[in-house]
């Protein structure tokens, strides 16, 4: 359906259940605004942070929100990791677009000395520590994330050049406790844990999607609860419902969303059994 069509038949100002919408229409969550906060505050100090959990928890939701409010602070510098799985001559070339250094690939020790000038200079003007957030960080070699810990301290480990953010699902947990990167999860200083909504904050999600969409009746009450109770605690899952369920009720010319309109779409037919015929006898 055009999309055009499918806000005006809602009075909606976008599709609140996709997941390009406007960053002021993310639910922020509990856990999620006080891990935002805490690395507010460790932009100062520097060091590794950790944002994991399974596919469809949101995780690069809270990454997206995360950069947001980083990119907020004054003067502070924040880079995202876009290729996680390269090897460690693109891991500096990328670094050095990141933050305006022009590496040559061949000159790892060249690449590691200017990093580290262009981090200290940028700690010095303005107090902050640059940012790096790494998405899908269980695709990083551990080569490549050994060097970036030895990348991100100087002063004999006692002093962070850097804040590092890695976000990834379980392999990444698995990863962290191999002795190679034990290093690593020894300086984690701050966690989130997103293992599955509960059913009030799947509501809430829905509620302030629809809300900031501008349609606070989009959806019945009950019908938000009974999504939130069939999508296993997944945001992604709870939104691709809701996306669907919004398509289905538009074809249908509904002026609203509600538990009919779900048992329509997502009710499975009754199997039916076979019946055998009886063998004819020769």
């Amino acid at each position: 359906m055009n999309p055009k069509k499918l806000q005006a038949l809602y009075s909606l100002k976008w599709n609140p259940f996709t997941p390009d919408v406007p960053i002021e229409a993310l639910w922020v969550s509990a856990r999620v605004e006080l891990f935002c906060s805490r690395l507010e505050y460790q932009v100062r100090e520097g060091g590794f942070a950790l944002i994991t959990g399974e596919p469809g928890t949101g995780k690069s939701v809270a990454l997206r929100l995360l950069a947001h409010r980083l990119a907020q602070i004054p003067e502070q510098s924040v880079g995202v990791l876009t290729r996680p799985q390269s090897r460690m001559a693109d891991f500096y070339r990328e670094l050095g677009a990141l933050f305006g250094l022009n590496l040559a690939p061949h000159n790892r020790w060249g690449g590691f000395k200017g990093l580290r000038e262009r981090w200290r200079a940028h700690l010095e003007q303005t107090l902050y520590r640059p940012v790096l957030l790494v998405d899908e960080a269980q695709e990083m070699q551990p080569q490549v994330l050994a060097e970036l810990r030895l990348l991100a301290s100087t002063d004999f480990d006692s002093r962070s050049l850097l804040t590092v953010v890695l976000c990834g699902d379980s392999r990444l947990l698995g990863q962290l406790k191999t002795e190679e990167l034990l290093p690593i999860a020894s300086r984690i200083r701050a966690r989130l844990l997103l293992d599955g909504a509960t059913t009030k904050e799947l509501v809430d999600l829905l509620k302030h999607a629809s809300e900031r969409a501008g349609n606070p009746h989009l959806m019945t009450p009950e019908l938000m609860i009974t999504m939130a109770e069939h999508s296993a605690g997944l945001p992604r899952v709870l939104m691709q419902m809701a996306h669907d369920l919004l398509l289905a009720g538009a074809e249908r010319e509904r002026d609203h969303l509600d538990e009919k309109l779900y048992l329509e779409v997502f009710s499975q037919p009754r199997e039916t059994r076979s019946r055998t015929r009886p063998q004819l006898r020769p």
